[in-house]
Parts: C-alpha cells; structure tokens; sequence
C-alpha cells in the first residue's frame, strides 16, 4: 500500500484510530486537541514509509501460528492418555497467547486495509481458535487505546480484581495485590471467557448469535478432546495447566506497557497522552517475538495501524522527536517493567498494610 497522504491532523489521527469504533465528532474533536505536535511526528513517520502494509510479513506470521495451532493439536492426540500430556499443555498455552497477539493486530488493521476481512480473521482466531470473543475484546480494547491509564475511562485500570489506584484499593487481595499478581494471572485465560460470554448477553458484541455460535463450537470441541482423549484427572490437570499458562504468558505480554506508568489528568493532548501514559521495553529479536511488537508500545499507542514490524523502526524517530518537543520518553528493561508493575501495586496498597 502506498503511504498515507496527509490531509492536515484529521487525516492523522483518523488512521492512527483506525481500529477504533470511534465516531467521527469524537475524531475530530481528539483532532483539534492534538495540535501539530502529532502532525509533525505523523509526516516523519509517513514519509519513511512506516505506514504500509507488509503483507509478506504477515502471510509468514498467520502461517506460522496456525502451524504451531495444528501442530500441538496433533501433538495432543498423538501423545494421547499420558503425563507427558502436560507439556503439550505448556506448548498450546503459549501457542494461544500467540493466537490472541495475531487477532489484536488483525483488530487494529494492521493485517487488512478493511475491517471485513480483520473480522472475519479475527473471529475464527479469537473466538473459533482461543475462545475469546472478538467482538467483545475490540470493543474493551478501542475504549484503552483512546484512554490509556484513564481511571474511569480505561477499562484495563478500572476497579477490579487488581486495583491501580488508591482511591479503589479496598480487602486483602488489593492488600497484597504485587505478590499476588503473577497467581492471579493464571486465572486470566479464564477470565476472558466468562467476559466474553456475558458480553453475549449486554450488548457489547454486534453479532451475538456468530459469535456465540463460533465459542460453543471451540468450547465443545476442546472439551470433547479432553474428555476422550485423556482419563478425568489428566484431562483436569491439562485443562489447569494449559489455562495458566495462557493466561500468565498473555498477562505478561500487556503487563509492561502501562502499569505504573502516570494516569492522564486530562489536559494532554493526543500526543502526550498515548506517550506520557506507555511504557516501551528493549529487547532483540525475541522480546519482539514474545510480546507480539507490544514492547515498542509508545509507537503503537501513536499509531495503532502500523504493522508491528514497523513499529522497531519508528521507534528511534518517536524518541528523537520526543526528545525535541521536551516530552517524557520511558524505556526499560522488560524486567525492570515488571519491576515498576509491581511496585505500582504494592503502593496502592500501602495504606490497607498500615
């Protein structure tokens, strides 16, 4: 695809929502916001290219997954009614979380120019693939990327079981909510599937009766495998195992990217909010692989279109420019972005622990 023409802010911002249902007053409104500090950087990007499609790249990627998908499928009923059942588990927990990575960038656009294709992709990895409904997880999703960290507009801080601000932080699990996070990641995976069911039933997914048509069909296939395959308490310990890892592999692919990181006040513009609110975390070819590009999540946040192999690219021209403008430009370690996570959480509860 060639690059974006440039059509003054409106034109920027539309693309860098791309993936968002957002309406066109909400749009043009974040615009005038904006000002020209994300135009400027927006050209920057355009003009290297950064924007385009990489259809090769992906063709390799979706391939390669729904290898990895087949494959420890198969691996499952070759192994058959034994432990070593156990490390298939392990293998297909990490083989889902890379199933939920492809269908966060197939939501963003970053696979398809149009959004019938993204959903249709989306669909059969989310909900046929994984068991999550796509519908409802895009819906959870635009609402973080136009609010990132917002207390009560970003659903991923908003009160629940882990609690991110003080003025929520109430019982024993926000108490001791830093040693309790990677335990409770393990319930994550599962988490997701009771949210995705619900929102069945509340009018968040457009097309209940598909979607809930497609996870029926992934939940009663992966039972039926467990149950013949396997006798009960193997099938029990399958299931656990390869649910936790699911969960705790895909919580930690998101973890490092806004927990800890400064809450918006709500006077920022475009720019300094998607910046000032993301946390980036270097790393080699791996990271990048592992976290599916989130590691470069200040330029995602800026431009939620961009295929994720681009992403390494535009990062040294977001810090330069940042480093331009005088805005704040966080980038760490991945362990020292779990680091101030869990910090984050522990000072949230500081004050049950008095």
């Amino acid at each position: 695809m060639p690059a974006l023409p440039l059509w003054g802010d409106l034109t920027l911002l539309t693309y860098a929502y791309a993936p968002a249902n957002l309406d066109f007053m909400t749009m043009t409104a974040e615009t005038r916001a904006a000002g020209s500090d994300f135009a400027e950087l927006g050209r920057r990007i355009n003009a290297a290219g950064l924007l385009r499609r990489r259809p090769a790249y992906y063709a390799v990627r979706l391939t390669a997954v729904t290898l990895a998908l087949i494959g420890g499928w198969a691996a499952f009923f070759l192994v058959g009614a034994s432990w070593w059942t156990v490390a298939v588990a392990v293998l297909l927990g990490v083989v889902f979380a890379q199933a939920a990575l492809v269908a966060h960038d197939l939501a963003h656009r970053q696979v398809f120019r149009t959004n019938k294709p993204s959903a249709r992709a989306g669909l059969i990895a989310g909900n046929l693939a994984i068991g999550m409904s796509y519908g409802y997880w895009m819906d959870k999703h635009t609402k973080h990327h136009a609010n990132p960290n917002h207390d009560d507009l970003d659903p991923d801080v908003g009160p629940g079981v882990l609690v991110w601000n003080r003025e929520n932080a109430q019982g024993f699990i926000a108490k001791y909510q830093a040693y309790l996070f990677f335990p409770l990641l393990t319930l994550l995976g599962m988490s997701l599937k009771r949210d995705s069911v619900r929102a069945l039933f509340d009018g968040t997914v457009k097309r209940p009766v598909l979607e809930g048509a497609l996870l029926l069909t992934h939940f009663a296939g992966y039972l039926a495998a467990l149950l013949l395959v396997l006798d009960p308490l193997q099938a029990l310990v399958f299931f656990v195992v390869h649910q936790a890892v699911f969960g705790v592999y895909l919580g930690m692919t998101f973890a490092p990217n806004h927990k800890g990181m400064p809450h918006p006040d709500g006077t920022e513009d475009f720019l300094r909010k998607q910046v000032l609110t993301s946390r980036n975390v270097r790393g080699g070819w791996f990271v990048d692989v592992a976290l599916g590009g989130l590691n470069y999540q200040i330029e995602h946040h800026l431009f939620p279109a961009m295929p994720s192999p681009n992403l390494r690219k535009a990062q040294p021209v977001v810090q330069r420019y940042c480093e331009e403008i005088g805005v704040s430009y966080e980038i760490t370690s991945l362990t020292e972005s779990y680091a101030q996570a869990l910090r984050h959480l522990h000072d949230v509860g500081a004050d049950l622990r008095k």
